[in-house]
């Protein structure tokens, strides 16, 4: 049996898709009268769904990205290869010589994907996996027009980024409440896939709030309707061709379409967008458990031979309370299950995750959960990962005060190093404060090594989010002395 892979869509393949808009027929007979909270299924005599509206409409508000990332640049030893051919073959004693060093660029990586307009002037929302490594974004309108895009902030935990453009007067989509998905209802996904922009798929909504364990954070809607490689961060669109989704994954054997793809809803994506245009940075409320949907839990302890009766087979099984958490503070505990928040139905984890992500540290939210088959609420205040209710900002790099050059193969003989970062140049910042000067090489930083100005960049993005906050750094100074300090990222 092949074993069943998630697929990326859109950082670096292009692939087919179709360029038809189908319609569903409907047996206008048998057909329920739709919730008040529901979008009205556009129905055109005889009986179709008329999906051409919202296609046309969505198709202008849906954006080609192209992304170039740009190649690293390397010094590699040379060998004359003559010289260990022949080596003294004469018998003049000559001295062999010394490798050379050569500077050996890698080329260049190109990727594309989809983007979604979400304002008249000029915000697209796509997937942090097409844009977050880009060095060159260029955005492409489907009226042809073509703009170069920068990044205003990215979120890995929900694989969410949002680019800017300059222009204005942009065919902005309307963004719809995914809340109001039902399962079977019409939706459509609008991408470039294979490079073929402006093609619109149909299908219907096959699951709400799946998780596939991709992402930190996710309450995927699943859909039959045909996404591809190129699709990412394209649109998913109801009937009336509002957005209620960004389309990020596949689940596929095979790399390509065969079934499902998956969308992040629009109840996430509004707060992320929110935070990133306002903050630069996600501002994430946490509860602070870990656990299970309460259904998994009951086969996991059956598979061990228990028989557990907790009253009900839905909500989220409490497996831990985080020290100093919101959930620490309401008094949760281990055993307990959640089942709603703010009276809202919780069924599995990825609801739990969905519910807390549309708010913000500080927010008090109202948590009803079953304790030894009794059900309890408490009232919470999320925090945010440093367990504080403050705003968390992004880390001006400027503000460390350093600039950071791998070391030279001159510096790796003389200090018998094999790797580091030499502070070729300082100022006064946060470094200078810890005692960092210039000529420093930083070996570790928080336990990891310091081989390229992009480990820097990364373990100082990773700290910032972190509850110490804090950079932990072995280094070495020009003399050959070991070194050690410790960096408060905090204002």
């Amino acid at each position: 049996m092949n074993q069943q892979t998630r697929n990326w869509i859109g950082a670096a393949v292009l692939v087919l898709g179709s360029s038809v808009v189908t319609a569903a027929v409907v047996n206008n007979k048998n057909v329920a009268e739709p919730r008040p909270d529901s979008p009205v299924q556009v129905a055109a005599p005889g009986g179709y769904v008329d999906l051409t509206t919202a296609a046309e409409t969505a198709v202008n508000s849906v954006v080609y990205i192209s992304v170039t990332i740009e190649g690293k640049t390397q010094k590699v030893q040379v060998q004359d290869p003559f010289e260990d051919f022949f080596g003294d073959f004469l018998g003049f004693g000559g001295r062999r010589q010394q490798p050379q060093q050569r500077e050996y660029k890698q080329p260049d990586r190109h990727g594309a994907g989809s983007g979604v307009i979400i304002s008249q002037d000029g915000y697209i929302v796509t997937n942090n996996h097409v844009v977050g490594q880009a060095d060159e974004i260029t955005v492409k309108l489907n009226d042809s027009r073509e703009f170069k895009g920068r990044i205003i902030g990215t979120d890995e935990t929900t694989d969410l980024a949002l680019v800017k453009i300059d222009a204005k007067n942009l065919p902005a989509i309307k963004i719809g409440n995914s809340d109001n998905l039902r399962l079977g209802q019409w939706v459509l996904a609008v991408g470039n896939p294979f490079n073929l922009t402006s093609t619109v798929t149909a299908g219907i909504v096959s699951a709400k709030a799946r998780s596939l364990g991709a992402n930190g954070v996710e309450s995927f809607i699943q859909t039959d309707a045909a996404i591809n490689a190129g699709n990412s961060g394209g649109a998913l669109v109801n009937e009336l061709g509002e957005l209620v989704g960004i389309n990020s994954m596949i689940y596929s054997q095979t790399g390509s379409y065969t079934g499902y793809g998956f969308a992040i809803p629009t109840t996430i994506m509004n707060k992320v967008v929110s935070d990133l245009k306002v903050y630069g940075t996600v501002q994430r409320a946490i509860l602070g458990v870990t656990g299970m949907d309460v259904d998994k839990y009951i086969d996991q302890q059956k598979a061990k031979g228990e028989s557990p009766d907790l009253g009900t087979v839905k909500g989220v099984y409490v497996d831990k309370v985080s020290d100093g958490s919101a959930a620490e503070e309401g008094s949760l505990e281990k055993g307990d299950i959640v089942t709603q928040i703010d009276g809202k139905e919780v069924n599995k984890m990825s609801e739990l995750q969905e519910q807390i992500a549309q708010h913000k540290p500080g927010d008090k939210v109202k948590l009803t959960y079953i304790r030894n088959k009794k059900t309890k609420t408490t009232e919470v205040t999320l925090r945010n990962s440093q367990g504080s209710t403050k705003v968390m900002k992004e880390v001006d790099l400027d503000q460390l005060g350093v600039s950071l050059k791998p070391i030279s193969q001159e510096e790796k003989q003389s200090l018998d190093l094999s790797y580091g970062l030499n502070i070729n140049a300082i100022r006064r910042g946060k470094m200078m404060e810890a005692g960092a000067t210039k000529g420093t090489i930083l070996l570790e930083v928080n336990d990891r090594k310091m081989e390229t100005v992009e480990d820097w960049e990364e373990v100082v993005k990773e700290a910032n989010q972190s509850s110490d906050r804090a950079l932990w750094i072995k280094a070495v100074k020009p003399s050959g002395r070991k070194v050690s300090f410790v960096v408060d990222l905090n204002d």
